[in-house]
């Protein structure tokens, strides 16, 4: 038996968008709890001070630039973190996009096209990057951050929320097709969290009353409530769980609180 059952020394992590909001909250978390981390975003000025600040509380980790748009890049971050450390054990596919804030019929085709190619394509390129690699080494895990708008319709969301439908759709296909070789692969499907990603809903004072409002906790998240479930899904807590979306909140799918008169 482990120490800690959400111990993470000698794992291997890669995380994306990891150079602010919840990737960093991730890239954070898991370097506390024992795993060396691949710290990638476009930005590598972003990236390394991100690093810094690891390296600073004990940590490890190195920068490394990736638009996860280009193929090559996504495996330049692979080949880039095999170099230095010889394993990857953990993929965390955070980074995404949403370009269009509005009606899907307003929506053009191109950026639809890249919502697609960003939120999905790119992660399953990255996951078969990495799979092979973990199946050799006996396991690993796949974490892929999708949200809860791939779990409710939305007017200024579609695509976005298409994509992220399908994020979840793809860790319960790779988790049926890799788990004989003992990789888990599940979702992460956050509410509304206090991100620079999120800030056109949360800087709404419209939006931001009305989801405080329908929110049993009755407030927003904030990027480190969400890392917690990545050091979770990660280490030998989660070690039966694969092809499942975890959803964090603060309850909002749950169903509005009753306050006040109806």
């Amino acid at each position: 038996m482990t120490a800690s059952l959400f111990d993470l020394t000698g794992q291997v992590a890669i995380v994306t968008g990891a150079s602010r909001g919840i990737g960093r909250a991730i890239a954070e978390r898991m370097a506390q709890h024992g795993a060396k981390v691949a710290v990638s975003s476009r930005r590598i000025e972003a990236c390394e001070e991100v690093v810094r600040g690891i390296a600073e509380r004990g940590g490890e980790a190195f920068a490394q630039a990736c638009n996860i748009g280009r193929k090559e890049e996504l495996q330049a971050l692979v080949d880039a973190t095999l170099t230095r450390w010889g394993r990857i054990d953990s993929l965390v596919c955070n980074a995404a996009t949403n370009p269009h804030f509005g009606p899907s019929a307003e929506l053009p085709d191109a950026v639809f096209d890249k919502v697609m190619a960003t939120n999905i394509r790119s992660n399953l390129w990255l996951a078969h990057m990495a799979m092979p690699g973990m199946a050799d080494r006996g396991g690993g895990t796949v974490i892929v951050v999708s949200s809860i708008a791939g779990l409710r319709g939305s007017p200024v969301l579609g695509a976005y929320g298409i994509s992220k439908a399908a994020d979840m759709q793809l860790a319960r296909n790779l988790a049926v097709e890799w788990g004989p070789r003992n990789i888990r692969v599940n979702c992460i499907a956050p509410g509304l969290i206090r991100t620079d990603f999120a800030r056109a809903l949360w800087e709404d004072r419209a939006i931001l009353r009305k989801r405080t409002r329908d929110t049993p906790l009755q407030r927003i998240g904030e990027p480190d409530e969400i890392a917690g479930a990545a050091v979770f899904l990660a280490s030998a807590a989660g070690s039966f769980m694969t092809g499942q979306t975890i959803v964090i909140d603060g309850g909002v799918l749950a169903g509005p609180p009753l306050v006040g008169e109806e």
